[in-house]
Formats: C-alpha cells, structure tokens, sequence
C-alpha cells in the first residue's frame, strides 16, 4: 500500500512538472546559470593551480637542499638525515676540490674539470638510471655531447697531484651506463657510486691509489674514517622543503632550495580559493533567494491542487516529499546542464589556451569526484529551499482553500 502511494505521488509530481514545464524550464534555467559559471570557475582554479603543483613536483630540483657551506659529517649523521621522514634522498659528498676531473674519449674529445657526483639507488635526478658499480657511470647529455658517446661505450677519467714535489697522474677507464636528459641538469658532468669520490680524495690527499694505477703516496690504513664536506639532499615531497631547511639552518648549515617557488603557487592556490569561496558564496546565496522565491511563489500558485490532494487522503508529510521530490529532481537536472555548459565551456578554453607560453596541457579541469561532490551539494541546497516550500505546502488547509474557488 505505501509502495502504490509513493509510486502515485512520483507520477504525480512528474506530471505535474511536466504540465508546468514552462515554470519547470525557468526554474531549471536560474539553477544552471549558477552552477555552469560556479563548475567552470573551478574547474580553472584547480586546472591551474594542480598544473603549477604537478610541474613542481615533477621536477626534482624543486626537492633539492643545497648545502652551501662545508663542514665534516661522518656516515652516522648521513644515515641520521637519511632515516627522518621528510628526507626523500641523501647522499654523501667530498670536498668541492676532489669532486673534479678530466674526462677523455681519445685525443679529439676530452672535458676539463668535469663534476663527479654521487648517486646511489633512489636518486631523484637519474629516475630509472643506476649505477652498480664504481667502474660505471652516468653521462649528462652535454657532457655526451663534447666527448661524442654513447651508451656502452668507455672513457677514461684523469687525475693529477702534487706528491713530494713530483706531478703524479691517475686514469681509469668508466664504461657509460646512461644518459641524463638536459632537462633537469643541462652543465657537464658525471654521476657515479660515492666509492669513486672516495678515490678521489684519497688520491687528491696524497694516498697510494691503485684504483687510478698509482702506488706511490701514503698507505690507506684501515682506521681511516670518511668524512664529508656536504651532501646531496632531496625533501620526500615539496611540503616537507622548509621543515627540512629549516631544521638544516638551525644546526648552522647554510642552504639554499626553491622554497620561494613552492611558496609562490601555494599562495596562488591561497588566492584563488578566496576569490572562488567568495563568488560562490555570493552565487549560493542568491541562488537559494532566487529559488526560495520561486518555489514559495509555486506553492502559493497550486495552493488548490495542493489542497485536492489532501482531500484525497494524501497526509501533510507526503504532499511535503511530494514537494521535495519536485525540487531535488529539478537541481538533478539543471545539474546535468550546467555540467553540459561547463563540459563545452572547458574545452574552448583548454584548446583556446594551450598554445601560449604559460599553458601546459589542461587549463580548466574537475575530477569525478568534483563532480559528485558538486552535484550532491547541488541537492543538498534543493532539499533545503524545497524544504521551506514542503513546510508552507503542509500548512495549507484544504476547506479554506477549497472555499476561493
């Protein structure tokens, strides 16, 4: 019996719309012209601003903490700043004058005073390249570019000292594992396992090195300990930047990073949300006048049909959901065409956009779960004004309304 009843007063009230469709149509209007401007809106604020947040996180400099001066850090204190959670990589550098050499293909492609940095698995600026052992390493594309090589091929590495008054020099030859793209680091150098900047100082401090083909200088002995000027270190994601520096420079390490640029699109995002929370709280707001407005003016208008109803034994509470259920359908379907304006509207603009300089690839843009969130926040506010209606609909007394006919 109450399924017939529910089932007779959604006929109803679909007919009843349907009689009044040109009433129906203004209402659904009045809804769309907020809710398209309002999910286009968005859709800009997050396609930029997730755009600006993607390309920072994409890019691994952004990560980076610099250490600017030097200072003597042994493995325990690496592996103290490599076990904190903000801490993404780590890795232990020499000293900056033990961080060169010379790199030589044969007598028409040598570099001069090329960087030698570490890296280990995990390393953000290499990606999916890696090095396994101490005789391969990691070519940046200029420094391919100069020696004229590729992948699988070996070059040799040079070193020289000054050893009791006598110039020594030192060659190992490195097979080429990989190739660093220009985008993240556009100078010459190579990438290689810390064992071989170890080498290097060792050789540099006047030890027998004969990794490097040199025996003369002072024996390495086993209780001497590596210590480290720097290191490289990369936050785990770009909110954990300024706790990280921050804790580096309370310990009276001088670093640098991109905090500025990671600060600027957070306050880009900050902005934005203010300028979309005040228009859409200003467009929410006359949207429920406008709506209240018109269903109050609805109820007052079917004051008789209302009351007939009543008088055939329908209660007040099932002509208020009889009510309700008008309003939450009519948000349903202004919903659907405000996102159909909107599906349009994004479009033009993306395609519009993407060939400036400033554009990416998508410029307004809202997830699926936007999308439901905006629509049951579309049917929250219908519930609410057709609420207000349901009451006034309720109130209504069949035998004096009947009485003005």
């Amino acid at each position: 019996m109450f399924r017939n009843r529910t089932l007779l007063l959604s006929r109803l009230a679909l007919q009843d719309l349907w009689h009044d469709r040109i009433i129906s149509f203004c209402i659904v209007s009045s809804l769309i012209a907020v809710i398209a401007p309002l999910l286009l809106l968005f859709g800009l604020r997050f396609g930029i601003v997730s755009q600006l947040q993607d390309d920072l996180a994409k890019d691994p400099r952004n990560l980076e903490i610099r250490m600017l001066s030097s200072g003597s850090y042994d493995q325990e204190w690496i592996e103290k700043l490599r076990q904190r959670p903000d801490v993404g990589f780590v890795i232990g550098q020499t000293r900056s004058l033990n961080t060169l050499a010379d790199l030589q293909k044969d007598n028409s492609h040598f570099i001069e005073n090329v960087e030698v940095i570490p890296t280990s698995d995990g390393d953000p600026l290499l990606a999916d390249l890696k090095v396994n052992h101490e005789n391969e390493i990691i070519l940046t594309a200029e420094a391919a570019r100069k020696l004229n090589v590729n992948v699988g091929d070996t070059i040799m590495l040079r070193v020289s000292r000054q050893f009791e008054g006598s110039r020594e020099s030192g060659r190992k030859d490195l097979s080429i594992v990989g190739i660093l793209p220009a985008t993240y680091f556009n100078r010459a150098a190579v990438f290689t396992q810390p064992t071989l900047l170890i080498m290097l100082e060792n050789f540099r401090d006047g030890y027998a090195t004969p990794a490097f083909g040199v025996s003369s200088g002072h024996k390495l002995g086993s209780d001497k300990t590596t210590r480290y000027a720097r290191a490289r270190l990369y936050a785990k994601d770009i909110d954990n930047v300024a706790s990280l520096e921050q804790d580096l420079r309370a310990q009276r390490i001088e670093t640098t990073s991109r905090l500025a640029d990671i600060e600027n699109v957070k306050s880009i995002n900050r902005v934005l949300g203010v300028i979309f929370n005040i228009i859409a709280a200003t467009a929410l707001i006359g949207c429920i006048a406008s709506l209240t407005g018109s269903f109050i003016a609805n109820i007052d208008r079917k004051r008789k049909h209302i009351a007939v109803l009543r008088l055939l034994g329908f209660t007040g509470p099932a002509v208020g959901l009889y009510v309700v259920f008008q309003g939450c359908l009519l948000s349903i379907l202004a919903y659907v065409g405000g996102y159909g304006i909107y599906l349009i509207a994004s479009q033009v603009f993306n395609q519009a956009l993407s060939g400036t300089l400033a554009t990416g690839e998508i410029l307004c843009k809202i997830t699926l779960e936007h999308s439901l969130l905006a629509m049951a926040m579309t049917v929250v506010v219908a519930l609410v004004v057709a609420s207000i209606s349901a009451y006034r609909a309720i109130k209504i007394e069949p035998a004096q309304s009947l009485r003005e006919v």
